[in-house]
């Protein structure tokens, strides 16, 4: 049977059509397509960490109590044992069931610039918080507390710093200035009820809160106290004598020279403090302040009265 041109040529046609697919459908069938990768959220990288305020060291801060502390002991302030050291004020502090007294110290600062923020007792809550004090730039809030020694409740009047040297206000602190020569003489007027209590809010305590100033102050950089400083503040706990239940408020280690140094020379008792273990009477222990003539390092505070809200000053 013969075919004509036109059936061939449609015949090839088809031939080759089916051939093309079924090579498509090979080189299909040996590919295998993977689906696409289901979209993962990431999110942007957090910013960098804005600086915090500093906060007291575990134990520090958490330091609380039930009663009120004593009211500070009347004493004296040693002299400056050498150039670039900065007074710290004695306080009470809470361990072992009561509170004892730290004394007061002549401290060497942990850097050039650093000025020394009190701790203080703050009543919030329903019980008496104790905050850490602190080194920084500028003097905090330390609860309008009057520490004496240039610490009055606000700021610190007892010296300043001078380029890289610390100059001592001689009105202020007890400065030998045949030793120490970086000296100035400032007269201080504190706007403050000069008292002796030793904590802020609550019943008889002081009604003070922090400045705009005081609270700008918060947000620098701070360091915690000193090794020394630590080292000080746990030798006063071991001393039994520094307990307030064992000395009635008035210690026979008041202040000392130098951090730790609670024996030997320079170490001043409060005044009405019993004698010192061997019986030497403390030094500066007077049994009457009240006869003594206003000098400088002398911690003046009349007799407790009732404490009054701290006044803004006048920046006018």
């Amino acid at each position: 049977m013969s075919r004509s041109p036109n059936t061939s040529n449609h015949i090839t046609l088809l031939q080759a059509g089916v051939a093309l697919a079924l090579s498509t459908a090979t080189l299909l069938g040996g590919c295998v397509v993977a689906p696409p990768p289901p979209r993962v959220y990431a999110p942007p990288p957090p910013p960098p960490p804005a600086y915090q305020a500093y906060q007291a060291p575990a134990g520090d801060g958490e330091v609380q109590a039930n009663e009120a502390p004593p009211p500070l002991p009347d004493y004296d302030q040693p002299p400056v044992p050498a150039e670039g050291y900065l007074w710290t004020p004695g306080y009470w502090a809470w361990g072992g069931g009561g509170y004892y007294w730290v004394p007061g110290t002549w401290v060497q600062p942990p850097s050039v610039g650093l000025l020394w923020t009190p701790g203080y007792w703050g009543f919030v809550g329903g019980v008496y918080a104790f905050n850490a004090g602190y080194w920084g730039p500028h003097v905090g809030f330390y609860g309008g507390v009057n520490y004496g020694f240039g610490y009055g409740g606000v700021g610190f009047a007892g010296g300043r710093w001078v380029g890289g040297s610390f100059a001592y206000n001689q009105a202020v602190a007890n400065v030998n200035v045949t030793i120490i020569h970086n000296t100035y003489r400032e007269t201080v007027v504190n706007n403050v009820t000069v008292n002796r209590v030793s904590f802020n809010g609550g019943a008889g305590g002081i009604h003070a809160v922090a400045t705009p100033q005081e609270r700008a102050f918060a947000q620098e950089r701070h360091v915690a106290a000193t090794a020394e400083q630590r080292q000080h503040i746990q030798e006063a706990g071991r001393n039994p004598a520094l307990a307030a239940r064992a000395n009635g408020g008035h210690p026979a280690i008041a202040a000392t020279p130098r951090p730790g140094a609670f024996n030997g020379p320079g170490v001043v008792g409060a005044h009405g403090a019993a004698a010192r273990p061997g019986g030497a009477p403390p030094a500066g222990a007077r049994p009457n302040a009240n006869n003594a003539r206003p000098q400088p390092g002398k911690q003046q505070q009349p007799k407790p009265q009732k404490a009054e809200e701290r006044h803004e000053p006048d920046n006018k």
